[in-house]
C-alpha cells in the first residue's frame, strides 16, 4: 500500500471518529437546548446584551448539555441496541467502546464547568450541573426504568436551558426566568408521549416502561390532550405578567391552535402518523414560540431605532 493510501486510510479513520463523538452528543437536542438557553440569555436584559458573556455561557451550557448526552448513551447502551430509532448510535454499534465515552464526557463536564465558573457565574455553573446529573444520571439510571412518568418528573432537567440563560445574564432566579422554565417543563409530556405511542413497541422490546406500554395508547392520549391543556395555560402567564406583549399572544395563540389540532386529532382517531406528525409538529412549537418571544421583545426597540435613524 502506498503512502498516499495509508493517509487516506487515517484521515478516513479520523473522520470516522470524529463524527462518532459527535453524534455521541446528540447534537440536535443539543441545538435546541443552547437555542433555548441563548433566547433565555437575550430575554434577561433590556436592549443588546454583553455578547462575550453570549458566547460564552452558550458555549459552557453547550459543554455540559453534550456531557449528559453521552452520559445517556453510556447507561442506556443495551437498550439502545434493541431500539430500532437508537440502535445506530455509537456505543450500540460499537463505534465507541464505555471507556473512550466517559472520558470524553468527563473532559466536556469539565470544560463546561470551568467556562461558566471563570467566564459566567457560578450559580449558572451549578444550575448547569444540577440539569446535567439530572438527565444525565438520575433520569437516566433512576426514573426512566423505574416509572412511566419518567418524563414528566426528569422534564425538570431538560426545561433548565432558557433559566440557565437567563441567570447568566442576571446572576438570579427571578419569577420570569422560572416562567420559561416551566414553559418547557408543561411541553415535554406532550412532547415525548407523541414519540413513544409510535415507538411503544421498541419501548416494550427494550424494557423501558413508557405510559404506552404500561398503560396503554387509550390513556396516554388522553394524558397528551391534558399536559396540552396545561401547556397552553402555562404560556398565556407570561403575557398576563406582562413580560410580553400582543406579538406573543398572536404567536402563542395561533401555535397552541396548530398544537390542539393535532393533538385533538390524535386523541379521537389514533395513527402511528398523526403521532408523529405531532412528534415533529412539537419541536417546531417549541422553536418557534422562543423565537416569538424574542420578536415580541426586540419590536418596539427596532421600531423606535427605524424611527428615529
Amino acid at each position: 500500500m502506498t503512502d498516499s493510501h495509508h493517509a487516506s486510510a487515517a484521515e478516513h479513520s479520523l473522520s470516522q471518529a470524529i463524527q462518532q463523538y459527535y453524534d455521541l452528543t446528540k447534537p440536535r437536542v443539543v441545538m435546541l437546548i443552547v437555542f433555548t438557553a441563548f433566547v433565555g440569555m437575550l430575554l434577561a436584559v433590556k436592549g443588546l446584551p454583553d455578547w462575550v458573556t453570549v458566547v460564552l455561557a452558550s458555549l459552557g451550557i453547550g459543554l455540559a448539555a453534550s456531557s449528559g448526552a453521552a452520559m445517556n448513551q453510556i447507561i442506556d447502551m443495551r437498550a439502545d441496541a434493541i431500539m430500532a430509532r437508537t440502535q445506530n448510535r455509537p456505543l450500540a454499534t460499537g463505534g465507541l467502546n464505555v471507556w473512550q465515552a466517559i472520558v470524553f464526557a468527563a473532559l466536556l463536564c469539565i470544560l463546561g464547568m470551568v467556562v461558566l465558573v471563570v467566564w459566567v457565574n457560578i450559580l449558572t455553573a451549578v444550575l448547569t450541573f444540577i440539569s446535567m446529573v439530572g438527565y444525565g444520571v438520575i433520569y437516566t439510571v433512576f426514573l426512566k426504568p423505574a416509572t412511566p412518568q419518567n418524563i414528566v418528573i426528569g422534564g425538570a432537567a431538560g426545561a433548565a436551558p432558557p433559566l440557565l440563560g437567563w441567570v447568566a445574564m442576571t446572576n438570579s432566579i427571578t419569577a420570569e426566568g422560572c416562567l420559561l422554565f416551566l414553559v418547557i417543563f408543561a411541553w415535554t409530556p406532550p412532547h415525548f408521549w407523541a414519540l413513544a405511542l409510535y415507538r411503544r413497541e421498541e419501548y416494550a422490546k427494550a424494557g423501558v416502561p413508557m405510559l404506552p406500554v404500561t398503560h396503554g395508547e387509550e390513556f396516554t392520549r388522553l394524558q397528551i390532550l391534558l399536559y396540552t391543556y396545561i401547556l397552553v395555560a402555562v404560556t398565556l402567564l407570561p403575557f398576563s405578567i406582562h413580560m410580553f406583549g400582543g406579538i406573543y399572544l398572536a404567536g402563542a395563540f395561533y401555535l397552541n391552535a396548530r398544537f390542539m389540532y393535532y393533538v385533538y386529532k390524535l386523541y379521537r382517531n389514533y395513527s402511528d402518523e398523526l403521532s408523529r406528525r405531532t412528534f415533529f409538529y412539537s419541536i417546531k412549537y417549541l422553536m418557534y414560540l422562543f423565537a416569538v418571544m424574542l420578536v415580541d421583545h426586540y419590536f418596539w426597540d427596532i421600531l423606535l431605532l427605524r424611527f428615529f435613524t
